[in-house]
């Protein structure tokens, strides 16, 4: 009688799988300096949050997937009792990389770059909500990255890693905005993200030059970048991530930057206003703008 319990493996020879080299992968930027990739936003993905949305960019010369998050909002929900004593609601921010979004397999402890992104993500959601409408109680806002632009393996070994962070922390706070504003939670604005950057290596442009939306692994190098949490309507910034070294000869340069940033940030909200508009209108619609 054969052994039931017994995982049997094959009777002939079996091939592990060989998967592609990265360096195949790369590609130069086909999109003019001022244009945007097309973002995909649809919200009430989670019925058992209080709010959720999904987001999913557009990929990068139809080679690789583009990014992907997930973001839930729980709340808001009474604090316990052992807590102090808030007279403002107290916002919570978790960023994580699930464990599959990149080749180079992620671990389930929050590394730094995990927690740069919570704490960023926290100071551009505190000033677009309204904590004084929701005293002592807690929001709690988890964003997850299913899947991520760039190989972090590939990331690392071009010293692309913390360039790449700015085009994850404006997605963050795209789909956090999204997310709030499908759990009904008071915002002065929908706040939205934006990045831009001095970069070398653009087609038929000199040698450096000023783009919207960059994807690291497109362009030579990057100079100096930009991110920007935006409220479109008050026309205000509520965080401010700069990084980078720009020539002293220019004077105008930090300025330039930040305002394409804005500029990119604008083109985000439209897309973000299209689909919260629909999901106001049609629960089952959602906002594609590939």
């Amino acid at each position: 009688m054969a052994d039931r319990r017994r995982v049997n493996g094959p009777g002939g020879l079996s091939t592990p799988p060989i998967y592609e080299d990265d360096s195949t992968s790369l590609a130069s930027r086909t999109r003019k300096p001022d244009g945007v990739r097309g973002i995909y936003l649809k919200t009430g993905v989670t019925p058992s949050a209080s709010g959720s949305a999904y987001l999913e960019m557009e990929s990068r010369s139809g080679v690789n997937g583009g990014m992907k998050l997930t973001c839930t909002v729980h709340g808001p929900r009474s604090l316990p009792r052992s807590a102090p004593f808030a007279p403002h609601m107290v916002l919570s921010t978790h960023v994580k990389y699930a464990p599959f979004a990149t080749r180079q397999r992620r671990g389930y402890l929050r590394d730094s770059s995990e927690r740069d992104l919570s704490t960023h993500l926290e100071t551009a959601l505190r000033g677009a909500v309204i904590a004084d409408r929701w005293p002592k109680s807690g929001v709690d806002v988890v964003v997850t990255v299913v899947e991520g632009e760039m190989a972090r393996h590939a990331a690392v070994e071009q010293g692309l890693e913390e360039w790449d962070m700015m085009n994850v922390l404006s997605g963050c706070i795209t789909v956090a905005g999204a997310a709030l504003a499908d759990a009904g939670i008071d915002c002065v604005d929908t706040v939205c993200g934006g990045v831009a950057a001095w970069v070398d290596g653009v087609p038929g442009q000199a040698a450096t030059a000023l783009v919207l939306d960059p994807v690291p692994s497109e362009h030579e190098s990057i100079l100096a970048a930009c991110c920007v949490a935006y409220l479109p309507s008050r026309d205000e910034i509520t965080n401010l991530w700069f990084k980078g070294r720009l020539p002293a000869a220019d004077a105008d340069a930090h300025r330039t930057l930040m305002a394409r940033a804005v500029h990119a940030g604008r083109g985000t909200s439209q897309a973000l206003g299209a689909s919260l508009h629909g999901a106001l209108e049609d629960p089952l619609s959602s906002s594609e703008s590939f």
